[in-house]
């Protein structure tokens, strides 16, 4: 175990709520305005409260409007904005209601100059995952408004929850951590990854029995079956489009590689083979896999092509670079940007083009670690810590903003979009 243990940490240091807070990195244009107005009925103050705080933080999230913090209260059916929102370039109203069956149902209205150009109603069985009613609101209104798609807004996070020592959970979630359901607790439990698209099954590693073990769950039964076991570590970095290979950190002889695993055909293939350390593999292409290597004496972003067998420095700044994501051409990474061995150091996210020698940085303080590209490369998830505080983090490469969703308890160790 203190073997397992030991490449855990190393690969770590490689790789290192609903209110969001913003971190704006650079300066934008003015944004059109935007006020709410609640109209809802059935539902008391401290819920109406909630449901509020998700759609503004989602609206926010957006990047699309100026939105106004201020809670007012009006009737649907009024002809009129409230005074306090005369100026304002649009105003969203909205009515939750209660079916008899507890169902919760919400009519919506965007009004701009008065007039309404958008009407849309939704419908959830239960209440108590508002905050996905609140995400497709939100991304009806980023459509209407003709904007870049965010269907990442609606995808899931899965992310292991550090709980105390050698105890963890993994805990499926929304992207502003509002929802959280617990899959499986009561072991050690680090690493799990989406096991397809669809996000109905989840691959992690459990420790439970002292030799790494990758699991499989398929959330919709529950059921989970093991995959592949090994000495040393063993960890699932990435997941093939298809759902059909999987790249392996592992450690069987003491140092770690890059492997690939059919899943159909059980079948295991090393893809790196270095007398350092080569971890955190991530599908470039079907060709092509990016990974973080020792190989210049400390971590850095490599290629390599699995036909030809070459090997590729993909980046040149900075001098601890690990815990990458890959989409397209570009890369995002995780780089050390202090050191100081008697105080907490900095590590920021920075994004680079495979194409170009463009380079830009993405976070400013804390250690920002784990990057997750969102599927259209749209945006960026992250893991913020700082000032023994755990958050998610969310990156809005388009529009130069950063939003932060605090862990109320426990510490990320990992996760997965």
């Amino acid at each position: 175990m203190k073997k397992i243990l030991f490449f855990l940490l190393l690969l770590s240091s490689f790789v290192h709520a609903t209110n969001a807070t913003i971190e704006v990195i650079k300066k934008v244009d003015a944004l059109p305005t935007l006020a709410l107005e609640d109209a809802s009925i059935n539902y008391d103050d401290t819920f109406r409260l909630q449901f509020f705080k998700s759609l503004v933080a989602d609206l926010n999230v957006l990047a699309l409007f100026n939105v106004d913090r201020h809670y007012l209260k009006n009737h649907f059916n009024s002809a009129d904005v409230l005074l306090e929102n005369n100026k304002m370039d649009y105003v969203l109203r909205y009515k939750l209601s209660q079916d008899d069956d507890g169902s919760l149902n919400v009519a919506l209205l965007l009004l701009k100059e008065k007039e309404s150009v958008l009407s849309k109603t939704y419908k959830i069985a239960n209440k108590n995952v508002y905050m996905f009613l609140s995400h497709s609101i939100a991304y009806d209104i980023n459509s209407f408004m003709g904007a870049a798609s965010v269907d990442w807004i609606k995808k899931k996070v899965v992310f292991a929850r550090m709980s105390e020592a050698k105890k963890s959970e993994i805990i499926i979630a929304d992207y502003t951590l509002s929802y959280q359901h617990v899959v499986i607790k009561d072991g050690f439990y680090i690493f799990p990854k989406w096991a397809n698209k669809e996000q109905t099954a989840i691959y992690y590693t459990s420790l439970d029995n002292g030799k790494p073990t990758l699991e499989h769950i398929d959330l919709k039964t529950g059921k989970v079956s093991k995959i592949y076991s090994s000495d040393g570590m063993l960890v699932c970095s990435d997941v093939s489009l298809d759902g059909k290979k999987l790249l392996l950190t592992m450690a069987p002889n003491g140092q770690p590689d890059i492997y690939s695993f059919d899943i159909e055909q059980k079948k295991l293939q090393r893809v790196t083979n270095y007398s350092g350390i080569d971890v955190n593999g991530q599908f470039l292409d079907n060709e092509t896999i990016v990974f973080v290597s020792n190989r210049l004496g400390y971590p850095n972003i490599f290629s390599k092509n699995t036909k030809t067998g070459v090997v590729e420095q993909m980046v040149y700044y900075g001098q601890s670079n690990s815990s990458c994501s890959v989409n397209g051409e570009y890369i995002v990474y995780k780089a050390r940007e202090s050191s100081n061995a008697f105080s907490d150091n900095t590590f920021n996210l920075h994004l680079i083009s495979t194409k170009t020698d463009f380079i830009r940085r993405l976070t400013a303080t804390g250690v920002n670690e784990f990057p997750r590209f969102s599927r259209d490369g749209d945006a960026v998830l992250f893991i913020k810590n700082y000032k023994a505080q755990s958050s998610l983090g969310i990156i809005r490469l388009n529009h130069n903003k950063n939003f932060l969703f605090p862990l109320k308890s426990g510490r990320i160790q990992s996760m997965d979009w």
